[in-house]
C-alpha cells in the first residue's frame, strides 16, 4: 500500500530534501507540499494524503494550530509533527492537537519512515526519552490567554502594541504579564518568554 504524504515547511530548502528523502521508500508518495500552516487544510481536501507532516514554526498558522484544523476538518488524514525543537510542551499541545505522531529533524531517516507507517496505521510514534520528559515535566502553568500575551512580546512588542494586536486593554495586558512572569518565575517579561519557549509553552 502507498502511503501518501503532505508535508507543509516553510523553508523551501528543508521541505525538497525532506520530499525527496521520502521519495526514497518504496511504500511512500509526497502528493502535496506548502509552505504555510494556513494553506493545510485546502492543500489537504485536494490531495487527499494519508499522512500530513507538519512543521511547528510557520507563517499563517503555526503546524500545532494547523493540526489542530485538520484532524477536525480532514479525519482521513492522520497528522506528525517534524520540528526542529524537541520540548515536551510542543509534543502535549500536538498530542492535544490530534497529532499521532512527534519526531525531530535531526532523528534518523529510518526514525522517520518509521514514525510515518505508525501514524499511517493510526499508532502513536514518539520519540520515549521525550515522551519521558513530557510526562515527567507537568503541563502548562499558562492559561491560553497568558500564552496569547507572552508569544505577542517575543518580537519586542510594546504593553500597547500587545493590546492593540490582541483587543485588550493595556492595563490587562500588564496583569497577564505579571501572572506568566510570577507563573514561571522570571524577572521580567523577556525572560518569561524565554523559559515559555524553552518549554514549549509558547
Amino acid at each position: 500500500m502507498t502511503i501518501r504524504i503532505l508535508l507543509a515547511d516553510d523553508q523551501h530548502l528543508v521541505r525538497s530534501a525532506l520530499a525527496a528523502l521520502l521519495e526514497l521508500e518504496d511504500d511512500f508518495q509526497v502528493v502535496a507540499t506548502v509552505s504555510r500552516g494556513d494553506e493545510v487544510v485546502e492543500a489537504a481536501r485536494a490531495s487527499h494524503p494519508d499522512v500530513a507532516l507538519l512543521d511547528i514554526e510557520m507563517p499563517g498558522l503555526d503546524g500545532l494550530a494547523a493540526a489542530a484544523v485538520l484532524t477536525s476538518q480532514v479525519s482521513s488524514c492522520r497528522v506528525a509533527i517534524l520540528t526542529t525543537f524537541g520540548r515536551p510542551g510542543y509534543l502535549r499541545r500536538a498530542m492535544d492537537a490530534g497529532a499521532l505522531g512527534f519526531v525531530v529533524k535531526d532523528a534518523p531517516a529510518e526514525q522517520l519512515a518509521d514514525a510515518v507507517r505508525r501514524v499511517a496505521r493510526g499508532e502513536h510514534a514518539v520519540d520515549p526519552a521525550l515522551a519521558a520528559a513530557t510526562l515527567t515535566g507537568g503541563t502548562s502553568p499558562l492559561t491560553p490567554r497568558e500564552r496569547d500575551v507572552l508569544a505577542s512580546a517575543r518580537s519586542g512588542s510594546t504593553v500597547a502594541e500587545i493590546a492593540d494586536r490582541l483587543y485588550l486593554s493595556a492595563g490587562t495586558v500588564r496583569n497577564y504579564l505579571s501572572n506568566a512572569m510570577a507563573k514561571t518565575g522570571a524577572r521580567n517579561r523577556h525572560e518569561a518568554v524565554r523559559i515559555a519557549e524553552t518549554n514549549g509553552w509558547i
